[in-house]
């Protein structure tokens, strides 16, 4: 009975997210076609005219510094006491890198861009080759996942280089991601960067206390990033594989970097290395590799996740803006990872 209950449970909290993103969508789309088309794109698509707006108000909000992004302020959430938040934005300073490439420039950055990255307060997209119009970051590499290592070894020597002094913790990210930023503030607020230490969705295998997703993203503090930069320049770490979250994961063992339990009060995790969908309604075989690879236990089917949520793989741009709007926004939503998006769609990115 307690299984069928959880899954009433899920079924109507489904029906109900369901119902608000149709509601939600059709009045975007009756804003739009409201709308002048300022642009000049004819009848565009909500998700282009969201991250066109999106832009368009925050031409204020960057200042540039070559292929850097500073934010000059911190968004508020409408109607809400915004000051623990705007304290933690000021005391808990975060760098945050988006590994893209010149391919997803326009149809995933863009969208990281326009959203969640608002919340950092440096941010920098790290790509094979630079582009002063977006702008990126070229760091000399090839593109496929045979080159992920190589770009992020270089991206994070970038980061310590040229804004080492510019934040206390270093997040790496896919352009396939969400972040909830503020969250992210308030679980490394009880730690000091001074510390090595990184944080992540923990996998067990292959490194004695474990590695960090690569997929489900991950922070190192400061002095976790001068030891990882450290580690190269004593050859103590060198390039020895393309699986860029292991190999990352050893070197930072090597240099004496912990890896943390990123988990909330109630043991839930908060960061998540597939999309939402996957982790609320997906029952894993208990062949599938993740039940052996996860370094803590798997809580299955939860209607409700982590009230702490920091990281989760997305499917496509229109999951970023109607997340981003709900809870930065709009009404905070808490059960946002309960929003549903096929598999199909996650491929078209």
């Amino acid at each position: 009975m307690k299984g069928l209950s959880g899954s009433r449970c899920c079924f109507y909290m489904g029906f109900l997210v369901g119902t608000l993103s149709l509601y939600f969508l059709r009045q975007v789309w009756f804003e739009m076609s409201m709308e002048p088309d300022v642009l000049g794109e004819g009848q565009d698509s909500s998700v282009a005219a969201l991250s066109k707006k999106r832009q368009a108000s925050d031409s204020n909000n960057w200042r540039m510094e070559g292929a850097t992004l500073i934010n000059l302020n911190h968004p508020h959430h409408i109607g809400e006491d915004s000051s623990v938040a705007d304290e933690l934005y000021r005391k808990v300073r975060i760098l945050c890198w988006v590994m893209t490439g010149p391919s997803n420039l326009q149809t995933k950055a863009r969208h990281v861009k326009a959203t969640w990255s608002r919340h950092c307060n440096v941010v920098v997209f790290m790509s094979s080759i630079d582009d002063p119009d977006f702008p990126t970051v070229g760091l000399g590499t090839g593109e496929g996942r045979d080159q992920l290592y190589w770009k992020t070894i270089r991206a994070f020597h970038y980061a310590l280089e040229h804004h080492g002094n510019d934040a206390d913790w270093f997040l790496k990210a896919d352009d396939d991601t969400f972040v909830v930023v503020d969250n992210l503030r308030w679980v490394l607020s009880n730690h000091t960067p001074e510390e090595p230490l990184y944080f992540g969705k923990r996998f067990k295998p292959y490194a004695k206390q474990g590695y960090m997703s690569g997929g489900a993203g991950y922070v190192l503090s400061k002095e976790a990033l001068r030891r990882f930069v450290e580690g190269f320049k004593t050859k103590v770490c060198t390039h020895t594989t393309s699986v860029e979250d292991l190999a990352l994961g050893q070197c930072l063992e090597k240099m004496g970097v912990l890896a943390m339990d990123s988990r909330d009060t109630l043991q839930r995790e908060t960061f998540h290395p597939f999309v939402p969908e996957h982790h609320l309604t997906g029952k894993f075989s208990k062949s599938f590799w993740y039940w052996s690879y996860c370094y803590y236990p798997i809580v299955e089917l939860s209607c409700r996740g982590s009230l702490y949520k920091l990281y989760s793989h997305v499917c496509v741009a229109d999951l970023i803006y109607y997340v981003y709007l709900c809870l930065f926004i709009g009404h905070r939503v808490i059960f946002f990872n309960n929003i549903q998006c096929s598999k199909q769609a996650s491929e078209l990115g």
